[in-house]
Parts: C-alpha cells; structure tokens; sequence
C-alpha cells in the first residue's frame, strides 16, 4: 500500500500526503449531506443534536450564524448518523492505509467534519491530538480528508515536521486549554508547512504532531476536511473519549485484543471539560452565547 520512502517521510515528519484517495463518487455523496446538515442548521440559533453518547452538542456553531449566513463549523462524528461516512471510514482504502502504519490491528476511535465557508473566522490553534484522548501507547493516526481543494487561501491546515518526537503541555494553571502556550504559536508558525491539496487527497497524521490552521478568508471557496481518529488496537483509554462515538473501538483491521500495550513514561491526563465545543474550549465563541465587551 505504502512503499518504503512514503513510512519513512511519514517516521521522519510525523506526517504524509496521499494523493487522490477519495474517488469523486465518495465525496460527492458526502458533500450532499454536508449540504443537507447546513440547510438544517439554518432552523437553529445555537449548538444542537444532544443525541450523542456523552449528551454534547453535534452540530457547533460559530458565532455569527444565521439562516441567511449559515456557519456550521462542525459536526462531531457524521459517521454515528450517516452509512456514507461509515462505508469510507470503515471500509476500504483508508483503513487499509492506516493499518500499514500501526497494523495490522487497528480500531476507529471517532471522526468530526470541519468545516471553513467563504470568510468564516474558526481557526484552530496549535495542538496533539494524542492529549486529547491519552492512551496506553503512542500508535495512533489522524487522518484528514479534503473533500474541497485546499491552499492558504481558504484556511489550510498547518503542520509542524518533526513535532511528533518533541512534547508540550495542553494545559495551563492546571487546566487543560486544548492547545499549547499561546507564546509558542509564532515559534510553529516559523517551522510549519502549510497542507496543500487537491479534493479527494488524504493527510495522514501521527497523533503527536502539531497542528493549526486559519480563519478561510476566500470570498467563495470552502474548506471542507473530514478528520478521523484511528489507534492500535492493543492501545487501550487513560480516560473517557472526549468525543465519544456509538463505534467507538470498532476493529477496522486485524483483530481485537483484551491485552494493553504499554509505553515507558509520564503523560498528562485531563478531566473532561463542559463545553460542547473543541472551538469553545480553545476561546472561540459560538452562536447563541453573548459577546464579550
């Protein structure tokens, strides 16, 4: 599936483009209901969709929504409500790819669509994934699937190479802040590269690594990614997912085990935090809540 350079790139930056994974038939039938969830969202004034394991919003909202100006900036595990999003992520060519790298077994832990429209504001700021959602070893990959063309344009993502060997703390005074020290974002800015893609290509992301991204501030172009969580599945939860879906620890490849791997170490464990929104927890306001004078 993968050949030699491309583990070794992925080993060496925490991180590996590959091209045209998506057909356009896929994502297709996934843009549909993106648009679908959109239209819904225009009959809401604040975050909804509370049918979820831990009782959090779904649908998030950036602040500024309206049914004229819709800005549905994500929805947490599209795959828990729609058999389009659980073909691709469970099936076929994205597992597969995944497995190469931590298989041959290997678990999905959840998913979120992330989406930047023509001039909204949600960026997200520099952060690991593995803090998140600690576990009992490292072997974990985040995969991120652009489902519009994707540049500086419109809000990409920013990575930091070679991140995923390095360590910074996500909480500050003792609170989990779901990024790093705010002082180190122009340090990253300085190292990262910016993901540039066409739709239908994927990122695959070691768990460790650092990553960003802007407000879009194209008048017309969308910046649609569908990100996935997946983990050895010999790795097994320091603490409750923080985005819980219904198939939490289904097997994608290879076969289950009762029996944890550990890794040599410390790591920081959080307590899971009230706000319906990752963007709320980074400072970002949503729709419905007053603004700050």
């Amino acid at each position: 599936m993968l050949s030699k350079s491309d583990k070794a790139q992925f080993d060496r930056d925490g991180y590996l483009m590959v091209p045209a994974l998506v057909s356009d038939g896929v994502r297709e039938s996934l843009l549909k209901e993106i648009d679908l969830w959109v239209a819904e969202s225009c009959n809401h004034s604040a975050n909804y969709g509370f049918d979820t394991p831990d009782g959090k919003a779904r649908f998030d909202l950036e602040l500024g929504h309206s049914a004229v100006r819709p800005r549905l900036r994500r929805v947490a595990n599209p795959a828990d409500i729609s058999q389009s999003y659980q073909a691709l992520l469970f099936e076929g060519m994205v597992p597969e790819v995944v497995a190469d790298l931590i298989g041959p077994d290997v678990f999905f832990h959840h998913c979120k669509l992330n989406n930047k429209f023509p001039g909204m504001k949600a960026r997200v700021e520099y952060h690991a994934d593995h803090p998140f959602d600690p576990h009992t070893n490292d072997d974990g990959v985040t995969v991120l699937i652009l489902l519009d063309d994707m540049d500086e344009g419109n809000g990409c993502l920013r990575i930091v190479p070679g991140s995923h060997q390095e360590r910074y703390t996500h909480f500050c005074d003792g609170k989990f802040i779901g990024s790093t020290d705010p002082d180190l974002f122009d340090s990253f800015d300085q190292r990262a590269d910016s993901i540039i893609g066409k739709a239908g290509d994927v990122c695959l992301m070691d768990i460790w690594t650092l990553h960003g991204g802007g407000p879009n501030l194209s008048q017309d172009r969308s910046r649609r990614v569908l990100i996935t969580d997946y983990r050895a599945a010999d790795a097994f939860a320091l603490a409750p997912p923080i985005v819980p879906s219904r198939f939490y620890r289904k097997i994608v490849a290879g076969k289950a085990t009762h029996v944890a791997r550990l890794r040599e170490g410390t790591m920081e464990i959080l307590e899971h935090y009230s706000d319906d929104s990752f963007f709320g927890l980074q400072g970002q306001q949503t729709a419905g809540e007053a603004q700050s004078s």
